[in-house]
């Protein structure tokens, strides 16, 4: 019997198909489109049914492809491949948070039942640390642009099933299946493969879209869950990254001192930019007004520091705050990197 879980990814898989196969037809046209469907059907056949004659006739027609045509069919099942692990991965990582999410509760609660809380647990938290580490493939062939583009299928697929789950209206699925077809097509007009090989600094870009998309949102979640869970504030981070990309002399021979140097200036750059980027819509969500709500004593000082000469703010002490907390996260990026910051 087929599980939830297996029926989600079997569906997934049979959508995005459909939505390819749309793609080929609106843009290598029918016959094509065809002709990827006949090798697709021969290659089920002999390879599920062990269909001798559909073998046949598949090597006959394989051999019978032009080289345009050879390279419509390669790409073609490469990004069905892609898709179809995009979906599994997708319904794995839903399933792995939940499971996640459950398995840190039952570690906190296995920790209270062992008398492990307060201080000996703030202890015993301080003396963890997770440390993974980030390097590069020598053989990786995948551009960037395909990478983020189905990242952006993946966050689409993601919104499907909460769209499906939460019986949103059939114009808001209509919409999510529009954007979907749309990041097809785009797949589908960009280059998959590099022309040249990769070089460090394209290797260390990489790696800093990571801490983009990922990293720098999911390890305060992960924080906050910590503490939520242990009843603890102001812990130290469990979790500190690693990164062997731009640093590892003895891997590369073509990472020198200006490798490195570059490496840090660029990680300090993202995680500054980010931070600049936090406070920004911090500053433009919290109106809050000491006229309605009063204040401490500490974050009058915050806000006096920044010497924010506006009126239109002199009410407003956390955006005051703010915007000293910006100019000077601003002038670390100036001092570290030589970069303005933006806005």
């Amino acid at each position: 019997m087929v599980n939830s879980f297996h029926l989600t990814i079997r569906e997934d898989i049979r959508f995005l198909g459909k939505l390819l196969g749309d793609t080929l037809k609106e843009q290598e046209g029918l016959a094509t489109y065809q002709l990827i469907e006949k090798i697709r059907q021969l290659s089920v056949a002999y390879r599920h049914r062990d269909d001798r004659r559909a073998g046949l006739e598949l090597d006959r027609r394989l051999a019978q492809l032009s080289p345009e045509q050879t390279v419509s069919v390669i790409r073609a099942f490469s990004y069905f491949s892609h898709l179809a692990n995009l979906a599994e991965d997708q319904a794995r990582l839903a399933q792995e948070d939940d499971e996640t999410q459950g398995q840190i509760a039952q570690t906190f609660l296995a920790l209270r039942e062992e008398g492990l809380r307060g201080t000996r647990l703030r202890e015993a938290l301080a003396g963890c640390c997770v440390w993974p580490v980030l390097t590069a493939h020598p053989t990786e062939v995948q551009r960037k642009s395909v990478v983020d583009t189905e990242r952006r299928i993946a966050k689409l697929l993601g919104e499907r099933h909460v769209l499906k789950k939460s019986q949103a209206s059939a114009s808001q699925q209509s919409l999510n299946e529009q954007a979907l077809r749309a990041e097809l097509v785009l797949l589908w007009q960009t280059r998959m493969l590099r022309i040249e090989k990769l070089l460090v600094n394209d290797e260390i870009e990489n790696a800093l879209s990571f801490y983009k998309t990922t990293f720098l949102h999911e390890l305060p979640r992960l924080h906050k869950r910590v503490e939520q869970l242990s009843g603890l504030e102001n812990l130290p981070p469990l979790v500190q990254m690693g990164n062997w990309i731009g640093g590892d002399r003895d891997g590369n021979p073509n990472v020198t001192a200006e490798t490195l140097i570059r490496t840090v200036t660029r990680h300090a750059e993202t995680v500054l930019r980010h931070y600049l980027h936090e406070v920004q819509q911090l500053k433009a969500e919290l109106s809050v007004s000491e006229l309605l709500r009063g204040t401490t004593k500490a974050l009058r000082s915050l806000a006096a520091a920044a010497h924010d000469p506006s009126q239109h703010r002199i009410d407003e002490p956390y955006r005051r705050a703010l915007i000293g907390i910006y100019a000077r996260l601003a002038a670390t990026l100036q001092r570290l990197t030589g970069m303005q910051a933006l806005g």
